[in-house]
Formats: structure tokens, C-alpha cells, sequence
């Protein structure tokens, strides 16, 4: 892919994996908190958390969340049934992806990750 604005600061990262831990509202709140803080990364306002609740198809039934940061934004996607999860990480700082991968392995007990930069 062209980097079409080089000029700007950009870290992107997708992370995709299965988990066992006891994922609800809450723990999607303070997933995307807590993954800020630990990149040392700034937010600017509360996690937006919404469930389609019986809306759509049983098996797309989970979490869709976002959090904004100074330096851009998390995005989360969980699928409850399945007990599979996908975030997102834009940012215009850079964060150490190791340590994003680490956190987030062991927040969501995961028993498969996968990672891509992009």
C-alpha cells in the first residue's frame, strides 16, 4: 500500500484471537482503559460500548466498541458465542506492539492470537 500522507505519524495494528475469560460489558470498559494506560496512551473520553442485544443474527451477538484517543483510537469487535475478539489500534503515536499483544493475550485469556500491522 502507498503511504499516501508520510508526513503523518501513523501505528496500526489488528489483533484477532479466541478467549476464555468472562467477557461482558464491563470487561469490555475496562479492556480498552486499561489497554490505553498501558501503552501510555491518552484518552480524551469514555469507552462506547454498544450490544445489539437479539438485533441481528444469534451468532454475531457481542460487544462493538470504541474508545477515543488524543492520538486517534481503539476499536473493539466481540463475538460472545464464538469466544472471538478483534481490535483495532490507530494511532498517531507510536505504542509498542509487543506489549499490546501481551496485554491483551493475557486480559482475554486468549487460547489463539493472531497480529497484523497494516
Amino acid at each position: 500500500m502507498k503511504d499516501l500522507a508520510p508526513h503523518i505519524v501513523r501505528q496500526r495494528l489488528l489483533i484477532e484471537g479466541t478467549y476464555t475469560a468472562n467477557v461482558d460489558r464491563v470487561f469490555v470498559e475496562s479492556f480498552l482503559l486499561d489497554l490505553a494506560q498501558a501503552l501510555g496512551l491518552r484518552t480524551y473520553g469514555a469507552p462506547m460500548v454498544h450490544a445489539p442485544e437479539g438485533a441481528g443474527k444469534d451468532e454475531n451477538e457481542g460487544f462493538d466498541a470504541f474508545i477515543p484517543l488524543i492520538d486517534s483510537g481503539i476499536s473493539l469487535y466481540v463475538w460472545t458465542g464464538a469466544r472471538f475478539f478483534a481490535t483495532v489500534l490507530f494511532t498517531c503515536k507510536a505504542f509498542d506492539e509487543t506489549e499490546a499483544l501481551r496485554f491483551t493475550a493475557h486480559r482475554f485469556e486468549t487460547t489463539a492470537i493472531e497480529h497484523q500491522r497494516f
